[in-house]
């Protein structure tokens, strides 16, 4: 904690209240993978950042479980994600059987350019993985410290932390509050925000254990049983964890284990719920009745009843507090998708605060984080609620959408106030506002190897990649000047040429596309700039001479 500390007000009825003399940058609230991206991505940037978190260590439950390719592309961006390749497994697909028949098999396949596919990891690792990789930075989680109330003003957050151990209450002062604390964010109900959806009459049991079955490795399993009318009244759906035939399920519940009585202060039940747990019997009676091989439960490390409701916020910012991940939205479990769309909420947030806190922003960019992310969240709410009604085969598109839908990859922000327009109408490849794909077969003079794109893009923010369809020493000249003279964000700069554009001697570091990979993948079929956000997505996607228009564009941004 910054600063000298002390205590007053401690009379009768009252929590002794401790002042700083120091501030910090960025209070965020929740320790889960959303709160941990989002004080990391700040620290990663620089700002100042304090991360508290209610609970006084971290809970040993696999809830969520998948990771996204578009998640681990953000970790790639940010220098993580060998951890959390060495620690997952992966997710090849999905057995599918209805009334113990087996139906086609859904294979999680990609194109060839994604650089990374599905996989799996119990949310106990993700957030240790996210913890040693803020650890980095000099800052630790702040556990049992737990957030009272707030108020904000011109300039800045004033915030009450209550240590739930001893009592005392601490006042921080802070330039922005981020609320990533749940379901029952306190944050969210500082801010008065709308959460307008409902709940799921149907309770779930959910376990961690293993089984001695001999279905294919990587393959998650969902068995239906249908009724006589075609209503699913029965399902088992397990997840392959790390370890051997070890599996995240979740079934039923059976009537001695409902808690359906249960209920939070908030009226909202979401979540895993407290009471009597399921026991390894009420596991294995399932799998007798629903395991589409006979198999045998055993090592369950723990278990948990567990509800679901879905709901959203009618704006995921207020003045200088914001929230994001379950505190913005809750949704079904389906495809995996909260905590990773929660990950992208944090890794969008926190680039444009790491700007704010710096001074160089304009005021649409913060402003843009809602007008980003809530169509987003919108967006995934429903389908998820669709999927748990209908299944994914409720989702619109052709089979190749569908997957690249469910691996988040086409998330896009266009029509965002913060990124330009299309150059032309008609014009192949990604627009501002897309994700900016990965490409392979970038060769320099000196690496013996091949790169991708998202080896360049690694650990930095703003990236203007010029690609050059012929000479011109002229644009890479005025494009190294301008960035180096940019007082905001210095945006970093590098070329990408076509075969056979001269190499020697250039103003900008280099990269040839030996396979034409970046012209296909990027359509472009003369020369262009592209701005590649912090997080990956286009700013702008600029035709030549194109000075003019890229300090236009990072101004609107970044301010000059």
């Amino acid at each position: 904690m910054e600063g000298t500390c002390f205590l007053e007000g401690d009379s009768a009825g009252e929590s002794p209240v401790a002042h700083t003399d120091g501030h910090t940058d960025v209070l965020v609230v929740g320790a889960g993978p959303v709160g941990l991206t989002a004080a990391a991505e700040l620290r990663r940037r620089g700002v100042r950042c304090r991360l508290v978190d209610r609970l006084p260590a971290r809970l040993p439950y696999a809830k969520a479980v998948g990771i996204q390719p578009r998640t681990l592309e953000l970790w790639d961006r940010a220098g993580l994600v060998r951890a959390v390749l060495e620690a997952a497994v992966p997710m090849r697909g999905q057995l599918t059987y209805v009334n113990g028949v087996e139906q086609p098999r859904l294979d999680l396949k990609l194109p060839p350019e994604v650089p990374y596919g599905f996989a799996a990891l119990p949310q106990n690792e993700t957030e240790r993985i996210l913890e040693e990789f803020l650890n980095r930075f000099g800052t630790a989680i702040e556990r049992n410290r737990e957030l009272v109330s707030f108020t904000q003003d011109a300039d800045g957050v004033t915030s009450r932390l209550l240590d739930v151990v001893t009592g005392a209450e601490e006042e921080v002062r802070s330039r922005f509050l981020v609320g990533c604390d749940g379901a029952h964010s306190v944050v969210r109900k500082g801010l008065g925000l709308g959460f307008a959806g409902g709940a799921f009459p149907e309770e779930y049991m959910l376990a961690d254990v293993e089984v001695d079955w001999s279905l294919p490795h990587g393959y998650g399993v969902r068995a239906m049983h249908r009724d006589d009318g075609g209503a699913v009244d029965d399902v088992l759906v397990c997840i392959p964890l790390p370890g051997v035939r070890r599996y995240r399920v979740s079934m039923s519940v059976p009537a001695e284990l409902s808690s359906a009585a249960a209920q939070t202060g908030d009226g909202i039940a979401h979540g895993l719920e407290g009471g009597r747990a399921p026991e390894l019997a009420h596991i294995q009676a399932v799998l007798d009745r629903m395991s589409p091989q006979p198999t045998v439960a055993s090592t369950m490390r723990w278990s948990s009843v567990f509800r679901i409701s879905h709901r959203i916020v009618d704006r995921y910012s207020d003045g200088r507090v914001f929230v994001a991940g379950d505190a913005a939205h809750i949704h079904p479990p389906t495809g995996a998708q909260g905590m990773n769309t929660g990950i992208q909420d944090a890794w969008n947030l926190a680039w444009k605060l790491a700007a704010a806190v710096a001074g160089a922003t304009r005021p649409p960019l913060l402003d843009s984080y809602d007008a980003e992310r809530r169509p987003v969240g919108t967006e995934v709410v429903g389908r998820t609620v669709r999927h748990a009604a209908e299944g994914v085969q409720a989702d619109p598109g052709d089979p190749a959408t569908v997957m690249m839908r469910q691996a988040q990859l086409l998330v896009d922000y266009r029509g965002s106030p913060i990124v330009g327009r299309a150059e032309r109408d008609g014009t192949a490849g990604p627009q501002p506002g897309d994700r900016a794909p990965d490409c392979g077969g970038l060769a320099t003079a000196v690496a013996a190897y091949p790169l991708r794109l998202y080896d360049v893009l690694r650990g930095r923010d703003h990236v203007c990649v010029l690609y050059l369809t012929g000479p011109n020493t002229g644009a890479m000249t005025e494009l190294a000047t301008l960035a180096a003279d940019f007082p905001a964000g210095r945006p970093t700069v590098c070329a990408v040429l076509a075969d056979g554009v001269p190499a020697d001697d250039l103003p900008l570091p280099a990269y040839r596309d030996e396979r034409g990979e970046f012209a296909r993948l990027y359509g472009a079929r003369e020369s262009t700039l592209f701005v590649v956000r912090p997080d990956g997505h286009l700013g702008a996607r600029l035709t030549l001479p194109a000075g003019k228009a890229l300090v236009s564009h990072l101004q609107g941004i970044l301010g000059s």
